[in-house]
This record gives C-alpha cells, structure tokens and sequence, in this order.
C-alpha cells in the first residue's frame, strides 16, 4: 500500500474540449490511473470510491463537499486489475485480478493481504452479506465462481460453471451470474453451491455486464448488457415472465435515414439506483442515460463524452453518480492510443432525473 504522492482536490472540467453544459457541472477525480478504468465502487457506509485500473492499481478517494475529491491510499496487483467491491461495514476493499488473485485492503490498517486464488484471471468480486458471516465471492475465467471465508486460506466452496465467468452481481440472497455462450446462472444465496436456475441469455450478443435490483423487491429481477447494444430487464420468477423485455439503446444512426445500418456499440456498465430503483446505462459510444425500467422510459441522457463509457456506480444515497471515461477494448488493442484519455467524473444527481415517473392509468 502506498499512499498519494498528490493530495490535491478536485477540479472542474470546463475547460475541456467538450464544453457543454452536462460536463461543466461534473467535477473530475483528481490523480486518475495511468492507463483503462475497469471498476468504481463505493462504500455503504460514506463517500469514498474504490478504482481499479490496468495500471495494476486500485486506488481510494474520498469525496467531499462539491465533489472535491482527495486521493487516500493505492495498493497493487502484479496484472490487471479487473473489479473492485467493498465489504458491508466499508472496513474491506476487495479486489480481482489478470494475476488471477483476490486482494484485500483493510481500510482501518492500511495493510494488504492475498485472500483468494483462481487458475484464471478473476474478473469479478463480490461481497455476500449473509446473516451468520460475510463471504467473498469470485468469478473467473477458469469457470468457477469460489467463496471465501476470510479466517481460512481455502476456499470453502467452489461452483462449477458452464463457461468462463464475465460477470456477476449480488443484492442478498440473490446472485447473477453471466458467463461465455450467453449462459445466465441464477443463485439463491441461502443455497449457493447449486443453481436455482439456469437460462439462456435473452440477448443475441455476448452478455457484458449483469446487474441487480436494488428495490422493489431487490432480489426479484435484474438487467443483463451485451455488446450488440441491447439490455433486457429479467424477473427471477415464472410468475413475472410477463414483465420482461428489452430494448435497443447505445445505437446511433450514421445518417438520419439509415435506420437499418445503426451503428452498435457494447453496454459496458448498468447501475441501479440505491433508492429510487431506477438505473443507468453506459457504453463504447460514450454516452450514459438514466432510465425507469417500471415505466419504460428514459429518464437522462448525458452528453456524448470524448471516449467510452468503461464503467459507472452510484454512492450509497444516490445523490453521486461517478462514470469512468477511458477506453474499454471494444476495438482491441490497436484503438488504445496514447491520446485516450483516463478520467473519473462525479455528477451530482437531481432528484428529478432519477426518480421513477409517475405510474401510468
């Protein structure tokens, strides 16, 4: 762990080349990484925000009053670092990895230990807040999702899934997990050695980023993103069947008659709003809208931002919506030019932009 060696706070960016409106009032993080932003994630428990970065690190800020942001404290991997989550107390920053290991930085001490091991790269973590003890979860793509117990060395379970691990995400008991071949594994937590369910992907292009509900109730559905520009909202349970669907977005025309020769851009990020249940939708074409899932409606969209879209979160009330603009490898390695630029930007939330609209009659 090493601390920043710039303290200094947040600054605005209207002196960017993209000068409108949206921009200016967003405030950008101060001493971003050096190379792509994969993961954002912030505690439960106050403003600080957890970044991980193919620079190796993960970083932690605090966030203040107006956005100003102060850089606290930097731990390494020894590749790539993937996905970031925090544990539920905010204690524990919990990290995976190209180095196909599982870090953990405990926030009180300051000091780092290896936590978990996979025979692949883990692209994602996550904490099990369950009733008796909390639990790490990892997912990789050696096809295993393995949990940890923090006080033993081993893991204490490992699942067998049917393709390498993309994605995953848990709101207790319900966990989503999306793997290659548009595999959609369903797990009741209370229960997490076996699928409560396994479906097929209702999307036609390989499944980027899967998300939970936060309310209503939160384990009764979830939202599931592809590269081909598309999200499905999905409910747990056949009763609910009739209320799935799903829609086109992240799509721009290259010339206003040509409907049928949109261009296509991945759904990199889809995040839930903590409150209000509303949520967000980020991609390649770097351009972030908020939408009501309920009414079926978009609610926001923000300007087009000069890079993509790699990843977003909402704090713990809501009211701080942090985007990551930096390059997400939809075009290979070729496209990641010296000039993309590496930036985590804050948005202060209106109410009015990510509240539910009013139920239609």
């Amino acid at each position: 762990m090493s601390f920043f060696t710039n303290t200094a706070t947040t600054t605005g960016v209207g002196a960017t080349r993209n000068t409108s409106a949206t921009v200016e009032k967003d405030v950008e993080v101060v001493d971003p990484p050096s190379d792509g932003i994969s993961s954002l994630s912030f505690s439960s428990q106050a403003d600080y925000l957890a970044v991980g970065s193919w620079d190796n690190s993960v970083r932690i800020y605090e966030v203040g009053a107006g956005g100003r942001t102060q850089g606290k404290a930097m731990y390494h991997h020894s590749g790539p670092v993937l996905n970031v989550c925090w544990n539920k107390d905010g204690t524990k920053i919990f990290s995976g990895g190209a180095d196909n290991a599982g870090r953990m930085f405990d926030v009180t001490t300051g000091q780092t230990a290896q936590v978990a091991q996979h025979d692949a790269p883990i692209k994602v973590v996550g904490w099990v807040d369950a009733p008796q003890a909390g639990i790490l979860a990892t997912g990789s793509w050696d096809k295993t999702i393995k949990y940890w117990d923090l006080r033993t060395a081993n893991p204490v379970a490992t699942v067998q899934l049917p393709e390498r691990c993309y994605t995953f995400d848990i709101q207790y008991p319900l966990m989503v997990v999306g793997t290659a071949e548009g595999h959609i594994q369903i797990f009741n937590l209370t229960n997490p050695n076996t699928a409560y369910k396994t479906i097929q992907s209702p999307l036609k292009g390989q499944t980027r980023v899967v998300s939970c509900f936060t309310t209503s109730p939160a384990s009764s559905g979830f939202a599931v993103g592809s590269v081909e520009g598309r999200v499905a909202i999905q409910y747990v349970e056949q009763e609910d069947v009739q209320r799935n669907f799903s829609f086109k977005c992240h799509r721009r025309d290259p010339a206003p008659n040509a409907k049928d020769q949109a261009l296509v851009y991945a759904v990199n990020d889809i995040s839930f709003h903590p409150v209000h249940g509303t949520f967000s939708t980020c991609g390649s074409d770097g351009i972030i809208s908020f939408w009501d899932k309920d009414a079926r409606a978009r609610l926001k969209t923000f300007d087009v931002a000069p890079a993509p879209i790699a990843a977003t979160a909402f704090n713990r009330n809501g009211d701080i919506f942090a985007y990551a603009v930096s390059y997400d490898w939809s075009k290979g390695h070729s496209s990641n030019t010296p000039g993309m630029p590496n930036k985590i930007m804050l948005h202060s939330c209106k109410d009015e932009d990510v509240r539910k609209r009013a139920a239609r009659k």
